[in-house]
């Protein structure tokens, strides 16, 4: 079977075949097959197979800051997932940070799926226009409720919460914009726990 990729910008390629969307379960398939053994780094998007894209430096030190500001914050019953899949209906996204309900080892026969879930973080140079609109989308549908963009370019951290759910069109409802000098308040199942200075999570 010929496998075709989507893009990173998130348009739908044009008709070109043979093309295949795929569900979950086959993309899950795949994996035990060894379909990606060659080091091809992928994620499943509303049934697309997406080519992930390599990482620049201040992509990864800005990964490692939030993760440990997290992890010092965190309530007992909570963990940090950095750049591991979690699973919605269409999607196997592989979120560049999650607030995972739980311990590391309850998730070693599934990923966690929304329910698990209480922030999902991405970190965007050159995939903020996916990470916007694909990744919103998809969250948005799953109803994971909070969803954080920590925007390198335009130095501030877009906060997304509200999400519609399984609706036409998915999204978040409400978002905010925090710069440096600003606070960004960390919610856990509807809750503040914490919050953070914007500035901290920004190289």
């Amino acid at each position: 079977m010929s496998i075709r990729t989507m893009p990173e910008s998130g348009v739908v390629p044009p008709l070109e075949l043979p093309m295949a969307r795929f569900t979950v379960d086959e993309y899950h398939l795949m994996i035990e097959a060894g379909v990606f053994a060659d080091g091809r780094r992928a994620e499943l998007l509303e049934g697309w197979i997406v080519s992930k894209m390599s990482r620049k430096p201040p992509h990864d030190v800005t990964i490692l800051v939030t993760q440990r500001i997290l992890n010092a914050i965190l309530p007992m019953g909570w963990h940090i997932r950095a750049q591991m899949a979690i699973t919605t209906a269409d999607s196997n996204p592989e979120p560049d940070l999650a607030i995972v309900r739980g311990a590391d080892r309850d998730y070693l026969s599934r990923h966690p799926g929304p329910a698990d879930l209480a922030l999902v973080v991405e970190v965007a140079d050159s995939t903020i226009a996916t990470d916007r609109a694909l990744k919103g989308s998809i969250y948005a549908r799953a109803g994971i409720p909070v969803y954080w963009i920590i925007n390198l370019v335009e130095r501030r951290v877009e906060v997304y919460t509200a999400p519609s759910g399984p609706e036409a069109g998915p999204s978040y409802r409400e978002r905010r914009n925090f710069q440096a000098g600003e606070t960004i308040p960390l919610t856990v199942e509807g809750r503040e726990i914490a919050r953070i200075e914007a500035g901290q999570l920004l190289p």
